[in-house]
């Protein structure tokens, strides 16, 4: 693969296990393609791959990626597409073996490798799954001896770009620039159609400017030797490309202006992003600085069990009627509480409301506790036995059930030689692949100058969305949450108005929470970084939006004073 002419151009199938499953299909019959990746693991992934496991040692990868390959493994091979996907999961091995029993029974001559090393469960006692993030030498060991389909495990999301991008350049480990264009190009295309138009701020924008947002096509990077790139998608595909679509994923799930990996660091304070063309974005600039020496480990172990009931209240008295449940069920429960109860009571009633539902609010009653028996028999017992003796009109969502076991998620670090990479190919030939010699103990990069505030003028309160785009999402217990804007003007006021004080006055969660921002000129972009908002995790379920989908938008919700220039 290495020294071939001319751009490579990866595309991707897959943002998350359970995504769209004809994307395969479509992205290898809409246009050119060299690589075709699938991302299909996330913390949360990995905790429920752990519990098949658990059921069946045989188990631990995605089986979609199988069914997806019956039906385009031919295709993919008639085309002369690599596919590289991280849909080995927790058995990478195991993969492997399914993919070449299926290309056997397909008659179908496929060379099928795999990566191994992530897996440090052996290391850590108590855990369901700990499984470090490896970078893409390993991807490119394979594909440089000629493998068509390499399955991982645990490598990190921009691994499945730098891995192909080294193999065909030729790349090495000091390449850090070209590596870190390749893996801002990968974390760009690495959550799917979220590059373009998914889960879009201003999609209603795009749908009033023609853009059809029903079925979002799936993007592809067009990567040059430089490490600069195009991202783009197949033409007749829906959704669209633009700076606005491809800004947002770059702030997703990230923190500061360096974005490490074990590969190496990219600095998204040196990305700078051009319009190209319809559905075209270049994105160039891109520097690159030696990787941290260790390795991200993402631990998932479960955390006992959890239980939950939502209490529906309807009209008058909605206050009284929520006290008067809490003192029942706490009375009820008083011989062997659950070690952790939280109550939260959602106004979404309306005076003289014009249907039921808009009149009613919800209780919502979340328990947690080591033992399932606390949270399930008793929970449901007392709550059921309340139907006849509490508020007037009781009802509820549905009732409790037995309670179900919950995960909690953790990073640890490892020093970068602590894991055996082996790129595993398709005759058994192991090739170890050497850890990162020459690194960098992270730090903070200096906040960059600000540019002056907007001028003085006129202003109307107003929800902040209604100039500012947003994207938030989850790593571990901390969310992000990435603010953007579309012009200088904008920029101007924006980076002086939204504050560390003023993000916790609009987000009142995170007034007692640490609150890191950090700001990124060229993309006219704040980071903020929200410790423990979510707990322990996704899979602990801490919060009413556990992964802080939406943080983002209810962010944009708020309103504040803004310059009327702007709106």
């Amino acid at each position: 693969m290495t020294g071939q002419p001319g751009p490579l151009r990866i595309g991707n199938a897959s943002g998350f296990y359970g995504d769209r499953f004809d994307a395969m299909r479509e992205m290898l019959t809409g246009g050119e393609l060299d690589v075709l990746t699938g991302d299909y693991l996330a913390e949360l992934t990995m905790l429920i791959l752990g519990r098949d496991r658990l059921k069946d040692p045989g188990a631990g990868y995605a089986r979609t990626f199988l069914r997806q390959l019956e039906e385009c493994l031919g295709l993919a091979r008639e085309r002369g597409v690599r596919i590289v996907a991280n849909a080995g999961g927790l058995n990478p091995a195991g993969l492997a073996d399914a993919v070449r029993q299926l290309a056997d029974r397909l008659g179908l001559p496929v060379r099928v490798a795999h990566v191994e090393g992530d897996d440090l469960t052996a290391a850590h006692p108590g855990s369901l799954a700990a499984h470090a993030y490896l970078g893409g030498f390993g991807i490119a060991a394979c594909l440089r001896e000629g493998a068509d389909v390499v399955v991982t495990g645990r490598v990190t999301d921009a691994a499945l770009v730098t891995g192909p991008a080294a193999a065909h350049f030729g790349w090495g480990p000091g390449d850090h620039d070209r590596l870190a264009g390749a893996v801002v190009a990968g974390h760009v295309l690495e959550c799917g159609a979220q590059a373009t138009g998914g889960n879009y701020a201003f999609f209603h924008e795009a749908a009033r400017s023609g853009a059809d947002l029903r079925r979002p096509g799936f993007p592809l990077a067009e990567l040059h030797e430089d490490g600069s790139c195009v991202v783009t998608k197949h033409p007749g595909t829906g959704g669209f490309v633009d700076v606005g679509t491809v800004t947002a994923q770059l702030l997703y799930e990230t923190a500061g202006a360096r974005y490490a990996g074990p590969d190496v660091t990219a600095r998204l304070d040196t990305v700078r992003l051009i319009q190209d063309g319809p559905d075209r974005v270049r994105i160039e600039g891109v520097r690159g600085e030696a990787p941290p020496p260790t390795l991200k480990v993402g631990v998932n172990r479960l955390g006992g069990f959890r239980n939950e009931v939502a209490f529906v209240l309807t009209g008058l008295d909605i206050e009284a009627k929520a006290d008067l449940v809490r003192e029942q069920l706490t009375d009820a429960l008083a011989k062997s509480p659950p070690a952790e109860v939280r109550w939260d009571l959602v106004r979404t009633d309306r005076p003289d409301a014009p249907s039921e539902e808009t009149a009613s609010a919800l209780l919502r009653l979340v328990v947690r506790d080591p033992s399932q028996e606390a949270v399930g028999r008793a929970l449901s017992g007392a709550a059921i036995e309340m139907a006849l003796a509490s508020y007037p009109g009781f009802h509820v969502l549905a009732p409790p059930g037995k309670g179900s076991p919950y995960g909690v998620f953790e990073d640890v670090y490892v020093p970068q030689g602590g894991v055996d990479h082996v790129a595993v190919l398709h005759d058994g030939r192991r090739i170890p692949v050497p850890s990162a010699h020459d690194t960098v103990v992270l730090d903070e990069v200096p906040e960059p100058p600000l540019p002056q505030p907007l001028s003085h003028g006129p202003t109307a309160r107003a929800p902040l969305g209604l100039v500012a785009g947003a994207r938030s999402g989850d790593k571990g217990g901390n969310a992000n949450v990435g603010v953007w804007v579309r012009s200088d003007d904008a920029w101007r006021w924006l980076v002086h108005e939204l504050t560390v004080d003023r993000f916790r006055q609009l987000i009142p969660e995170s007034g007692r929470l640490k609150v890191t921002r950090h700001p990124l000129p060229h993309l006219r972009a704040l980071n903020f970084v929200v410790e423990g908002i979510l707990g322990e995790g996704v899979a602990a379920q801490h919060r009413f939006d556990p992964q802080a989908k939406a943080l983002g938008e209810w962010l944009r919700s708020r309103h504040l004073d803004i310059p009327e220039i702007l709106l």
